[in-house]
C-alpha cells in the first residue's frame, strides 16, 4: 500500500459522524411520567411543612435491618400547646414478587396495613389494599387503591369503603414538555352526588416549578 493510500485510510479512520438534532431519538427526559395529583407541588409543600416548623419540634428516625425490612419513627411537639404526637412504621419489600407490605401505628391508636402489588399484572399498574383499625373503638376502614402510570400521564381510582356506602376518588394528572394538568373527584354512592372537584395546573423545568389548584 502506497503512503499516500495509508495517509487516506488514517483520516477515515478518524473521521466522526455527527447526526443533527432533531434526528436524534427521545430521551427518557421528553418522556416523564408526569406525578400523582396529590404529589402536585409537593416540593413547595414540603418546604414549610418539613423544612422550616415554626412553634413545633420534629424528630424522625430512620434504619434497615439485615432481613431488608425498614423502620421509622417520628416525632412532633407543638411549643404552644405542648401537644406531641408521634408515630411508627415498618416496610418490607419483596422484589421479585412486586410485594410490598406497611404497617403503620400512631399516638392516636390508629392501626394502619397496607399490602401492595406494582408492576405484575402490566407495566405501570399498582393495585393496593390499605386497611386501619382503632381498637379503642373498634371503628375498621378499607380502601381499594388502583393507579396506572406512563410517559405523559398518571391516573388513579380509589374505592373508600363505609357503612353507609363506598365513596369513589378519581384523579389523572397530564404532563406534556413541563406542564402540567390535573383533575381530582370524589363521588359519595351512599347520597349519589359530588363531594370533591379540584382542578391543577403546573409547569416545571429544572428546579424552578410552579403550580396552583382550584
Amino acid at each position: 500500500m502506497s503512503e499516500r493510500a495509508k495517509r487516506m485510510e488514517k483520516k477515515q479512520n478518524h473521521t466522526q459522524v455527527k447526526s443533527c438534532d432533531h434526528c436524534k431519538p427521545k430521551t427518557c427526559a421528553n418522556m416523564a411520567v408526569p406525578p400523582a395529583y396529590a404529589d402536585l407541588g409537593k416540593t413547595a409543600k414540603d418546604l414549610f411543612s418539613k423544612g422550616y416548623g415554626f412553634g413545633a419540634i420534629k424528630l424522625d428516625l430512620k434504619t434497615k435491618s439485615q432481613s431488608g425490612v425498614e423502620f421509622s419513627t417520628g416525632g412532633s411537639s407543638n411549643t404552644d400547646t405542648g401537644k406531641a404526637a408521634g408515630n411508627l412504621e415498618t416496610k418490607y419489600k419483596m422484589k421479585e414478587l412486586g410485594l410490598s407490605l406497611n404497617q403503620k401505628w400512631n399516638t392516636d391508636n390508629v392501626l394502619t396495613t397496607e399490602v401492595t402489588l406494582e408492576d405484575q399484572l402490566a407495566k405501570g399498574l399498582k393495585l393496593a389494599l390499605d386497611t386501619s383499625f382503632v381498637p379503642n373503638t373498634g371503628k375498621k376502614g378499607a380502601k381499594l387503591k388502583t393507579g396506572y402510570k406512563r410517559e405523559y400521564m398518571n391516573v388513579g381510582c380509589d374505592l373508600d369503603f363505609d357503612m353507609a356506602g363506598p365513596t369513589i376518588h378519581a384523579a389523572a394528572v397530564l404532563g406534556y414538555e413541563g406542564w402540567l394538568a390535573g383533575y381530582q373527584m370524589a363521588f359519595d354512592t351512599a347520597k349519589s352526588k359530588l363531594a370533591q372537584n379540584n382542578f391543577a395546573l403546573g409547569y416545571r423545568a429544572g428546579d424552578f416549578q410552579l403550580h396552583t389548584n382550584v
